[in-house]
């Protein structure tokens, strides 16, 4: 039997079979589901949710951290709130909600959507609304008027000092708010500070000098934001220990002060090479915390997180299949894919974003090196390197045949940033897009996009 087979590649790499990834006949099957059928029903390319697993995403978190609230004796609470910039669809707000959580917005136009999930019965004006990102007058305008309706836990957080202003003249009710703290970037970034949030050296002169005395506004919430996410790395537990430090300090001013929402958030698999201790995260978190807060003799606050990718990512994937082979010189081997990374995978193409990639079928071939290409005309739309292993291999194949490949835990923020049904790089079409529930029934979310869709956005 040969030993060079797909399938030894993927089981000598990898922890495999894990994250309801299994090989059935040498197709690859998702939580029972076979890949390479869904992506001839529905035809390739196309992208899917499986809804299930952003409820027990949620559903873990929340589990991690009332072990952790217990094993270290934490007297504060835990409150898991969902940034919707990760993914706006109604499909996933209606997922995440099944599971009492409460949501983190970034911009105007959420305030819209906050406005229909209230309508529906979705949420109830007890939800905590975390109005984070930088404010234009058209969001502070519509937080006042939620304030003004009396969501009760709708808490603006300052992004600078000059919100305060705007909150004051929008002629709002007496409003709770927060304050987000700039942080320090990772060292490798190209900036030392964020440049969101309010200097760390300026929080308290404005405090006492700006909202202590001013009888609209109790400050409830310190918010950072910590740009890598939650990792186990000397740089996040500095950081987040600079920041519960502040928050000690502030509370010894300000005693309404109670909360303290961590943003960013816990890591997701992208790759299946690697392990992530979450619990061990998490516990780490919530004892560092309050062993800071013990030593400066400060009540522990209450902890808010608002995870996003964390929630949606590894929900989604998008399936291709390969239209063609292309030999373009003796190391360059091309499987042409049936769409573009630019459009569909846009962070693979801007930001280097490695995800889960796995052959659909084919699984008793050898295997080969390759470079994945999208059928744009852009030299860049290109896929050739996978996170543990610097290429990709993929199942021999020859002309004529179908393989289908995936890209896996593709659930967050691709939509956002390549756009969804409008113009895209080529004039190429979105993708249809499959929704998967807990009874692995598949529905149409979206069909592919039509020429005369298109047509008609460019004014013909």
């Amino acid at each position: 039997m040969l030993k060079n087979r797909y399938k030894d590649l993927i089981n000598q790499t990898f922890f495999f079979p894990r994250h309801g990834f299994e090989e059935r006949n040498n197709e690859l099957y998702y939580h029972n589901i076979c890949l390479k059928d869904l992506a001839e029903e529905y035809s390739s390319p196309l992208k899917y949710t499986y809804l299930p697993k952003i409820s027990s995403q949620i559903q873990n978190a929340k589990s991690w951290f009332e072990k952790a609230l217990l094993k270290n004796d934490y007297k504060g609470s835990y409150t898991y709130s969902y940034c919707t910039k990760s993914s706006h669809f109604k499909f996933v707000l209606d997922e995440a909600l099944k599971n009492d959580i409460h949501i983190e917005t970034s911009s105007s136009f959420d305030i819209d959507i906050i406005r229909i999930l209230f309508q529906e019965g979705k949420i109830s004006k007890h939800t905590f609304l975390l109005h984070n990102g930088f404010k234009t007058q058209d969001y502070i305008d519509k937080i006042a008027a939620l304030v003004n309706d009396d969501f009760r836990n709708s808490i603006c957080i300052l992004d600078n000092k000059e919100e305060l202003t705007q909150l004051h003249n929008a002629d709002i009710k007496s409003c709770t708010i927060g304050l987000r703290l700039a942080t320090n970037e990772d060292p490798n970034f190209l900036l030392y500070n964020s440049r969101l949030g309010i200097r760390y050296n300026d929080v308290i002169s404005f405090y006492n000098e700006e909202i202590k005395d001013n009888p609209k506004f109790k400050l409830k919430m310190l918010h950072f934001f910590i740009n890598t996410g939650i990792h186990d790395t000397s740089y996040y537990w500095s950081e987040l220990a600079r920041q519960v430090e502040k928050y000690c300090e502030l509370k010894l001013v300000c005693p309404e002060l109670d909360s303290l929402d961590i943003g960013g958030g816990l890591p997701i698999y992208n790759t299946l090479g690697m392990e992530i201790d979450y619990e061990y995260l998490v516990d780490q978190i919530v004892a560092s915390i309050k062993s800071i807060c013990d030593e400066r003799g400060v009540e522990v606050p209450n902890i808010f997180t608002e995870f996003g990718s964390f929630t949606v990512g590894e929900s989604g994937g998008a399936l291709y299949s390969v239209l063609g082979i292309k030999q373009q010189n003796d190391n360059e081997l091309w499987y042409m894919i049936d769409s573009s990374f630019i459009n569909t995978l846009p962070d693979t193409w801007g930001i280097g974003q490695k995800f889960i990639l796995l052959a659909l079928n084919f699984w008793d071939r050898p295997y080969e090196r390759v470079n994945l290409g999208g059928i744009t005309c852009d030299g860049m739309d290109y896929y050739n390197s996978e996170l543990q292993a610097n290429q990709v291999f993929m199942p021999k194949i020859s002309s004529g045949e179908k393989l289908y490949l995936g890209f896996f835990h593709t659930g967050a923020y691709q939509e956002s940033i390549g756009g969804f049904g409008g113009l895209q790089h080529c004039l190429l079409p979105a993708p249809k897009h499959i929704l998967i529930d807990e009874k692995n029934n598949t529905s149409l979310f979206s069909a592919e996009q039509k020429a005369e869709s298109m047509i008609k956005l460019l004014g013909y």
